[in-house]
């Protein structure tokens, strides 16, 4: 049954709201309210600190990528059970506990678990798709799908893991949730993108 117990301490990990603990400490303001108004990374850098904003990133990809890293290489659980361990981070994020089961979108967070489950290997594609489309689209959350369209391809060519595929299947569901405000909306391309297709047709 260890893995019934190392499922609630993903649980508890991903469900650290870092952003709001760091924004009072250092910033002294709720980070809450800035932005979009979630208790992510992207709001403390929005709440006027990069330096805190990097550090509250890199801990938001962390409490997800030690527990699932550690169950998936260290203690090589495998199967449904490492399905719940890698999904439980993500859940914590989004209901924390510590937020009266408020919580942000679980960008970073997702990140985390693919960091934990394949290293570089998905997380550098889920990146790489996710500021591509960041770049060429208004909206984060039809970019976030990019990325997760990218890491999908990723598992397709190169680890076609079931477990792996599972994993992604859960984590887009969450985040296609998490992003229903902005996927309610077709995706739009940034004006320099539309002029730049203007030209080329031209």
């Amino acid at each position: 049954m260890t893995w019934v117990l190392l499922v609630f301490i993903s649980f508890l990990c991903g469900s650290l709201p870092f952003s709001v603990w760091l924004g009072k400490l250092f910033l002294k303001v709720d980070v809450r309210q800035y932005g979009d108004g979630n208790p992510g990374a992207a709001n403390v850098f929005k709440a006027g600190s990069k330096v805190v904003g990097l550090f509250a990133l890199i801990l938001d990809v962390s409490k997800a990528a030690a527990p699932v890293g550690l169950s998936y290489y260290n203690l090589e659980i495998r199967g449904f059970p490492m399905f719940l361990i890698a999904i439980a981070p993500v859940l914590g994020h989004v209901f924390s506990p510590f937020l009266k089961f408020h919580g942000g979108k679980a960008i970073a967070v997702s990140l985390g678990v693919w960091v934990g489950l394949t290293i570089w290997k998905a997380s550098l594609a889920g990146v790489t798709g996710t500021v591509i489309g960041i770049a060429l689209m208004t909206s984060p959350g039809w970019a976030v799908m990019l990325g997760m369209l990218s890491i999908l391809v990723t598992l397709l060519i190169w680890i076609p893991d079931p477990l792996l595929l599972l994993v992604w299947a859960g984590q887009t569901l969450i985040l296609i949730w998490t992003h229903r405000s902005d996927l309610h909306q077709r995706p739009r391309l940034r004006p320099w993108v539309e002029q730049r297709l203007i030209s080329f047709k031209k």
